[in-house]
């Protein structure tokens, strides 16, 4: 009877509540902090960057192409070759009017020959003047006035002689020669047409050596160096690869297209049995990026890189329990979708790639991939989430 009285008391049933929702809170405070499930993350690996097989389109281009261009100005009365033909040393390629230049060389040989007659005059008169010094009828001055004419037609001779060798050539001249054995690969001219002196007329592929002309993106070209070794592959020979190396690379780049010339050279082979002008090839280079500490690099998306100030970082996800930290990064090159930096990541690190900027330190995710599947970085921690 005193036992129930005792329950039914206010502060026994106080006592009693207090108990119970102490009981209740603790069974169910982790249930409650695990009740809201994570947030999912995509996250990636860095890729290594440090050495990369890129592929680039080229043509095959003549080692030599020299631009040819008549030396002289004047009308071209005949053109003897045409785009595609083989030309030997020395073959003419093309003519000038040259009977302005024919005349021009005329005068210059007449006032050589009157330069050689008044040189022999001169010669005899000082012949004359010396036998009449030694047997004393002459004083000294007369004999060094007539030297003197002697010695002035001597230089009119030699200046008449140069003149009329620079008429001889410029007529000459007027008869474009092919340099060297080759294949003419463009023209700009045609009879009639007045050129001047230096204007292109031809475009010749010397014979010889030939190479591959590619274009590098200006965000690449630093990873190039003359000299580097690189694979070449014909598209009219595919599985036949051959070695070569970068032999030039331009200093600027193209104004409209924005990069930059790059020649690879093939090796050494036989004038028939080497590539032919005009293919089409395929140039594969390893290329290694350098930075200034010359540190290998990573390649990471853009969208997994922030920064907070001037510091760029990244969020690492622990494996062990899928939180976010923060991975300081030094940025070595940005491309259009990625970026390649240096930073402590390992290749088995995985990296937030999206909403960089919605996430805190310490934050828990559930990692999944861009098609929002999950990624079980380990089974056994998987089946937690």
């Amino acid at each position: 009877m005193h036992r129930l009285r005792l329950l039914n008391t206010p502060l026994f049933r106080f006592s009693g509540g207090l108990l119970a929702a102490l009981l209740l809170t603790a069974c169910s405070g982790p249930e409650a902090d695990n009740a809201t499930p994570p947030r999912p993350a995509i996250v990636v690996h860095p890729e290594a960057a440090g050495s990369q097989l890129a592929v680039y389109p080229g043509e095959v281009r003549a080692r030599h192409e020299p631009a040819l261009a008549f030396r002289v100005a004047g009308a071209v009365t005949r053109r003897l070759v045409e785009v595609g033909d083989r030309v030997k040393q020395g073959q003419p390629l093309a003519e000038l009017d040259a009977q302005d230049l024919q005349l021009q060389s005329d005068a210059a040989r007449a006032q050589l020959e009157a330069a050689q007659t008044d040189n022999r005059n001169a010669s005899s008169e000082l012949a004359r003047y010396r036998t009449l010094l030694e047997r004393k009828l002459i004083g000294e001055s007369q004999f060094d006035a007539v030297k003197a004419r002697y010695d002035s037609s001597v230089a009119q001779l030699e200046r008449a002689r140069a003149q009329w060798q620079v008429a001889e050539n410029q007529a000459a001249y007027a008869v474009l020669r092919a340099p060297g054995d080759g294949v003419i690969t463009h023209r700009s001219i045609d009879a009639g047409q007045v050129v001047s002196a230096g204007q292109t007329v031809f475009s010749m592929a010397a014979d010889g050596e030939r190479e591959v002309r590619i274009d590098l993106p200006e965000h690449e070209v630093s990873r190039f160096a003359v000299g580097q070794p690189v694979t070449i592959e014909l598209w009219s020979q595919p599985g036949n690869p051959v070695h070569g190396q970068v032999r030039e690379l331009a200093p600027a780049a193209e104004s409209g297209l924005r990069t930059f010339e790059a020649r690879v050279s093939f090796p050494a082979t036989g004038a028939n049995d080497g590539p032919q002008l005009g293919q089409s090839a395929r140039v594969y280079a390893r290329t290694t990026p350098s930075d200034e500490h010359h540190r290998p690099t990573q390649r990471l998306p853009m969208s997994a890189i922030t920064a907070d100030g001037a510091e760029a970082y990244v969020w690492r996800m622990d494996p062990e329990n899928f939180t976010l930290h923060k991975v300081a990064v030094t940025i070595a090159r940005y491309g259009h979708e990625t970026a390649e930096v240096i930073s402590s990541l390992s290749p088995d690190d995985w990296i937030l790639s999206a909403g960089t900027q919605l996430v805190q330190e310490g934050q828990r995710v559930r990692p999944v991939d861009r098609q929002n599947r999950p990624i079980e970085t380990d089974k056994a921690l998987a089946q937690r989430l």
